[in-house]
């Protein structure tokens, strides 16, 4: 038997909930930024030639999509507060132990558990935030994403600063996760603090994601397709196919990146008044418009313009795709669980498809592609509907958000 999830909670715990779990999106961001700057230090230091880092960066993904299921099981047990407590300070740990790794097989293993510890805090957090969302009955999803985006930059940037001094990573890195497991406990203690009914059935360890979560994860999977290309490839592409300088180049991977956050984080008033399904359409239509450009333009400013149409087409994406998934069900974390997956497994298979696509044709046939995904958007937006406020009436949007709730206050 359930409760009135606005019953539980007062909206001034909601709104300090909200917030608290901004800052935690934003420290998880802060892992991701911090380790990346430092993976030139990581290769050199296990030793490994730049086909082995390419096996080796494979397993993030691996141990994500492998232990992404727990995470349901782990705040069933303990409480969404306590598991995101424990999972986050898992995740900001981990990010020492691939500095530490003095071959490619403890770089394998390191990679595998940071993976792990990765994936299963970003189905508790997301999980947690469809909660939010549900009770301030407006959209915030988008803009959790812009701060983990925030965070990710932020984490760079010292991850950048600490390359330039020479520092060594294993210093860097565990500094930098002691203060982040800080702050992540102390985003924690304001998250909203839900637990199961006693008469709960526990989700199961490892489940096959539901049919709602396959379908909702395939328009994730464009998106984020399309977003690990224009960030791993977009750079060479204005080398390669446009001639350009080496500064130019990098510059549009920057831009792009700050073209997501900045959309992610003012995505949610563009949400709230359109609706997540025409947000959705009127997005994979820009950034179709952005591939076209990327792969007609004779020039870097043509095509910069085509990324940057490309990151504000796809950027509220994922955030959606999991607001969607969090109402599709009686098991939110189970479903946000599927749908992850399936956008890790893109993020992951996205830059060495365009790499060996590029190979076998061109790079521009392989936007080309990019393109066409893109549009894919505009075709899939409408499963996004059961995460679409518009489409909620306010006489079933507490209806909606109790059989959305997993574990309940």
């Amino acid at each position: 038997m359930t409760t009135d999830s606005t019953a539980a909670f007062g909206m001034a715990e909601v709104k300090r909930a909200r917030y608290a779990i901004a800052a935690v999106f934003t420290v998880h961001g802060a892992v991701t930024g911090s380790f990346a700057t430092r993976v030139p230090w990581i290769q050199d230091h296990a030793g490994v030639s730049a086909g082995q880092l390419g096996i080796a960066l494979a397993f993030p993904a691996i141990g994500a999509s492998l232990a992404m299921p727990l995470a349901g099981t782990v705040s069933h047990r303990f409480g969404a507060r306590t598991a995101l407590r424990g999972l986050l300070a898992l995740w900001t740990l981990a990010l020492v132990l691939p500095s530490l790794a003095p071959n490619l097989l403890t770089l394998c293993v390191a990679l595998f558990l940071y993976g792990a510890s990765a994936g299963m805090s970003d189905v508790a957090m997301n999980a947690l935030g469809v909660e939010v969302e549900n009770r301030l009955d407006k959209s915030i999803m988008s803009g959790l994403h812009g701060m983990w985006s925030v965070g990710a930059l932020i984490g760079s940037a010292a991850g950048t600063v600490a390359a330039h001094l020479g520092a060594d990573a294993r210093l860097h890195h565990v500094v930098a996760a002691l203060v982040l497991t800080v702050l992540g406990l102390i985003a924690c203690r304001k998250v909203l603090d839900l637990h199961s009914e006693p008469d709960e059935e526990p989700p199961p360890r490892f489940a096959l994601p539901p049919k709602s979560a396959v379908i909702i994860g395939a328009v994730g999977f464009c998106a984020v397709f399309a977003e690990g290309a224009s960030l791993d490839w977009s750079a060479v592409y204005l080398r390669d196919v446009l001639d350009s300088s080496a500064g130019l180049a990098a510059a549009s991977t920057t831009a792009f990146a700050l073209t997501m956050a900045i959309a992610r984080i003012a995505g949610d008033r563009v949400v709230d008044r359109f609706g997540a399904v025409r947000t959705v359409r009127a997005g994979g239509a820009l950034a179709t418009v952005g591939g076209v450009l990327v792969v007609t333009a004779p020039n870097a400013a043509l095509a910069m313009t085509g990324f940057g149409c490309l990151g504000l087409g796809i950027a509220v994406v994922v955030p959606l795709a999991f607001a969607a998934a969090g109402r599709s069900g009686p098991n939110p974390s189970q479903a946000i669980a599927g749908v992850a997956t399936i956008t890790y497994t893109s993020g992951l298979i996205a830059p060495s498809a365009i790499g060996s696509l590029a190979e076998a044709t061109s790079l521009v046939v392989s936007f080309g592609v990019v393109s066409v995904l893109a549009f894919g958007l505009v075709l899939g937006a409408g499963v996004l509907r059961s995460g679409d406020r518009k489409a909620v009436t306010s006489a079933d949007a507490g209806a909606a958000s109790a059989a959305a709730a997993g574990p309940r206050s």
